[in-house]
């Protein structure tokens, strides 16, 4: 991962968590006791909100794979409390891509709602393909 432009520590406590997750741990166990049951995933190349903990996890952790490269960085924060947007970018297959993750935590800390928006164009295409084959390479158990 490459090296973030905003600090990573000072953060809301549930902020925090996220980042230390992103930073340290990045294990499927640490990124499930962040998320509600009845989180909702809404991604930047599926149309409809993906709703529960297990399909939102298999998002995450595949965009983890995918995304999360040795180019991935955040850019920009704005921590709201329960309610944070987290800038970032990466370079995929020569494409830069640019875009945000909205976080929403319930009052137990509770990732409830995640969403991930991505630009340009080309970067969203780039980023479809890569996360069809990541979700059926983890489908398939390989």
């Amino acid at each position: 991962m490459a090296e973030h432009l905003v600090p990573t520590k000072g953060y809301t406590p549930y902020l925090q968590r996220w980042f230390d997750w992103m930073d340290g741990d990045h294990s499927a166990a640490g990124l499930s006791g962040q998320l509600a049951e009845h989180v909702v995933f809404r991604s930047p190349v599926v149309h409809t909100p993906q709703e529960g903990k297990a399909i939102t996890m298999s998002y995450l952790l595949a965009a983890g794979e995918t995304l999360g490269g040795d180019t991935f960085r955040y850019t920009r924060v704005f921590d709201c409390n329960d309610k944070a947007v987290l800038e970032f970018e990466c370079v995929m297959d020569g494409i830069n891509v640019n875009g945000v993750d909205m976080i929403e935590w319930d009052d137990q800390g509770k990732i409830t709602d995640f969403k991930v928006m991505v630009r340009p164009l080309k970067a969203i295409q780039t980023v479809h393909a890569a996360m069809g084959a990541m979700l059926a390479k983890m489908k398939a158990g390989a």
